[in-house]
């Protein structure tokens, strides 16, 4: 794995580490790859139990390193290959996928400045813990870019399609606190505290019932683009196939045992 991203497993918990601090963790090359193959990796895991994604230093991730764009821009001008914008489905499109569909709990500790793509990552996320110094910004439109990372997928279904036109026409700095009253943010703390706070919210995802998780983000992805009547019928089928898991058994059974439960994610 690359020092661009770092990536630990302990106790269920795969912690995704952006690691370059001194670039505020802007996304080369290197980077991009080293993230969605951490991202795949933690998916294919049986031993993760959920995903902790947060970065070092004083950003989070402001998007596209500019620098290594712009000499990316060159070289395309100059043999025609037209080779600089396919990031955009060899990276952030697999980065954000990985994300999305990961059959377990993804919660994002946003450190700092979230911008561009980094914004992408925290959206696609299933939680965002964020420090109280930290914003976001959609940045796309300030390089006469559009949306991507899933931004135009991700943002209105938080905030609505009005505000999330507003971000993305009129690109600006969002506190965490406006950040949380759009619901962008699911919880604001100190930025001393982001760390501990982030870990924990994501250890107990790792320890709770990550079947049962893995069919509420596919519930709720299938509902964001199917009528009620087919949301109902796969509200359905999972809850079946929820219903017969052994952590559905226990679950029940330390209920009336008036015991904590011990899930095994099966």
């Amino acid at each position: 794995m690359a020092d661009t991203v770092l990536y630990d497993v302990t106790e269920g918990l795969a912690t995704v580490t952006l690691n370059r601090p001194d670039a505020m963790n802007a996304m080369n090359t290197e980077a991009k790859e080293a993230l969605r193959d951490a991202l795949r990796d933690a998916a294919a895991d049986p031993a993760v139990r959920a995903v902790l994604l947060t970065a070092t230093g004083r950003a989070f991730c402001v998007g596209q390193d500019l620098k290594e764009h712009i000499g990316l821009l060159a070289e395309d001008r100059k043999t025609g290959a037209g080779r600089t914008m396919t990031t955009v489905r060899e990276h952030y499109n697999p980065i954000v996928t990985a994300l999305t569909e990961m059959p377990k709990p993804v919660v994002a500790g946003v450190n700092g400045v979230a911008a561009g793509a980094g914004a992408g990552f925290a959206l696609a996320a299933d939680y965002r813990v964020v420090a109280d110094t930290a914003s976001f910004n959609t940045s796309f439109a300030g390089v006469a870019l559009t949306a991507d990372s899933g931004v135009s997928w991700t943002l209105p279904r938080l905030i609505g399609h009005g505000r999330a036109a507003d971000l993305l026409l009129f690109p600006r700095s969002v506190s965490a606190q406006e950040a949380y009253e759009l619901g962008i943010a699911n919880k604001v703390v100190p930025a001393g505290e982001l760390a501990a706070e982030a870990a924990a919210v994501a250890r107990r995802l790792a320890e709770g019932p990550t079947a049962a998780y893995a069919a509420i983000k596919e519930s709720l992805a299938y509902g964001a683009g199917h009528s009620l009547a087919e949301t109902l019928a796969k509200e359905d089928e999972l809850q079946v196939r929820a219903g017969a898991s052994e952590d559905h058994q226990r679950a029940v059974e330390a209920f009336v045992k008036k015991e904590k439960p011990v899930y095994l994610g099966r």
